[in-house]
């Protein structure tokens, strides 16, 4: 089949001045001014003629589009539902129901026969808008309000509702350009939350009581640094703080307000410096910070609340392992790290005893996730790898075992003991040892007769992770390996495997 000729974009003459240097930008006409909504009959007409070429040259391959395309459907349990977890006195969990886009948030009574509730109802809230996206869902420390952050046209600015879970009515309107995830005081009385500006950044903390005038709202903190320094807000585990973070890609800086006083002057741990990372939990009186002062694959320290930028360092950085998290609960530090490259998740007591939690694929990905409670009996984890669907775990401290509370379904069939992964070195044109993820079906030639698909992606310090994917299953029942290259610009061998990348 001999295709049409591919559309261009037609040039046309248009230029501007950015800090004393003119740009020449002649597609500046294919940006719609009324974006999200597009109406300029010359950008609608180039789009509909990129589509027909599209259809031009996918026509042929028709039939395996939509052969893929019914497999990888068959693979996705659309009634699936997450494990429930404990927060405070109920239990929370999301469900999906068959042919449903959206969620449905439901909660019971952690104790007793208590009958469920709905939180929030995702496809509801979705009717009354052509496009529905759920930025958050945070629910009040008295479990009576949810606050949600909901996009419902598109723009990427979220409006902060307050939501009466009983009765499923909004109470309240907080902001219209809300964005990321708000914190509650520790009253259910106010809410903080972030707002983005004109240029979608998340530039200010603002403070808001229920019931009260958004024109009284209060700003706790507000980023003037126009260099894309952006705002954020946290609570630490044991429900003290609220920590306030502003930071680049480079850089951080944390102030915190008591949970029970949001009004309070914020207390800023230490002024940012170039170039230094750090974050922050609290617990048992004391600040226990993340941060990469002392060595690129960062520390751990702690320091006192009441001062905050002494920091006595816990465990030192390594050039071998790579601390990439911490939690701080009643009983443990929970620690995220990468040991040469793999994941492996730490529990360590104040006294210093630490438990490795034990995997043994040769390549898997592995995290901390979902405890919201201080005080948990047990720590839930994610894991799963390229042969392994998605599991999640209970790890129970007081007897070491790892209990199975679900594993993802694919309902179509699958066999893992069908398929086989291997965790490779390879030497790079420098000499140095790139880690390749491969997952392959058993039988697959390594002769160089196989066919391979190679993926990597190397930027912005992001680790592409060698975890379960349900579509992949379709290239390697076809015969291909896949494979992942764990290159240089990510972070999967550490920081100092991010800075080498922005250095080539």
């Amino acid at each position: 089949m001999t295709l049409p000729a591919p559309p261009r974009a037609e040039q046309r003459p248009y230029s501007y001045e950015r800090h004393g240097v003119t740009v020449e930008d002649p597609w500046h006409w294919l940006r719609d001014p009324g974006y999200p909504e597009v109406t300029d009959e010359g950008v609608l007409g180039y789009l509909k003629a990129e589509n027909a070429y599209f259809e031009a040259a996918m026509g042929p391959h028709k039939a395996l589009v939509e052969t893929l395309f019914e497999e990888m459907k068959g693979r996705i349990k659309e009634d699936d539902a997450s494990v429930p977890i404990r927060n405070g006195d109920w239990l929370y969990w999301c469900a999906f129901t068959p042919g449903a886009q959206y969620r449905v948030w439901y909660r019971k009574p952690a104790e007793g026969d208590g009958a469920e509730q709905v939180v929030f109802d995702e496809a509801a809230a979705a009717a009354a808008s052509d496009y529905f996206r759920l930025g958050a869902l945070a629910v009040s420390p008295d479990g009576k309000l949810a606050a949600t952050l909901v996009d419902d046209n598109g723009s990427e600015r979220f409006k902060l509702r307050i939501r009466d879970i009983a009765s499923g009515a909004d109470l309240e309107t907080v902001t219209e350009v809300g964005i990321g995830e708000p914190v509650w005081t520790a009253d259910s009385k106010g809410i903080v939350f972030t707002e983005v500006n004109e240029n979608w950044r998340s530039y200010r903390a603002r403070l808001h009581w229920l019931g009260r005038p958004v024109e009284e709202d209060r700003t706790l903190y507000e980023e003037t640094d126009d260099l894309g320094f952006s705002v954020g807000l946290g609570k630490s585990q044991d429900k003290s703080l609220i920590f306030i973070a502003t930071g680049d890609n480079t850089t951080d800086e944390v102030r915190f307000v008591p949970a029970t006083d949001p009004e309070a002057e914020p207390v800023l741990v230490s002024p940012r410096q170039s170039g230094r990372h750090y974050t922050c939990d609290a617990a048992h009186g004391k600040l226990w910070v993340l941060t990469n002062d002392e060595h690129v694959n960062f520390r751990l320290a702690e320091a006192a609340v009441t001062k905050p930028a002494e920091w006595r360092t816990v465990i030192a950085g390594s050039d071998r392992i790579y601390l990439t998290g911490h939690t701080s609960y009643r009983d443990h530090l929970a620690i995220s790290q990468r040991v040469d490259g793999l994941d492996q998740l730490l529990l360590r007591t104040y006294d210093g005893t630490e438990t490795p939690l034990p995997f043994t694929e040769a390549a898997y990905s592995a995290s901390f996730s979902g405890n919201p409670e201080f005080a948990p009996a047990s720590y839930r984890l994610s894991y799963s790898s390229m042969v392994t669907p998605g599991t999640v775990y209970d790890y129970h401290p007081a007897t070491g075992d790892l209990e199975v509370r679900k594993v993802q379904e694919v309902p179509s069939g699958y066999d893992a003991s069908a398929y086989t992964s291997e965790r490779l070195m390879v030497p790079a044109r420098d000499g140095k040892q790139v880690p390749v993820s491969v997952v392959y079906r058993k039988g697959f030639p390594k002769d160089g007769s196989g066919r391979l698909f190679l993926y990597g992606y190397g930027a912005y310090g992001i680790a592409i992770p060698p975890g379960f994917s349900t579509s992949r299953i379709s290239l390697l029942d076809r015969g291909y390996a896949y494979a992942i290259a764990h290159i240089r610009g990510g972070d999967d061998l550490g920081y100092g495997w991010f800075l080498d990348g922005k250095l080539d």
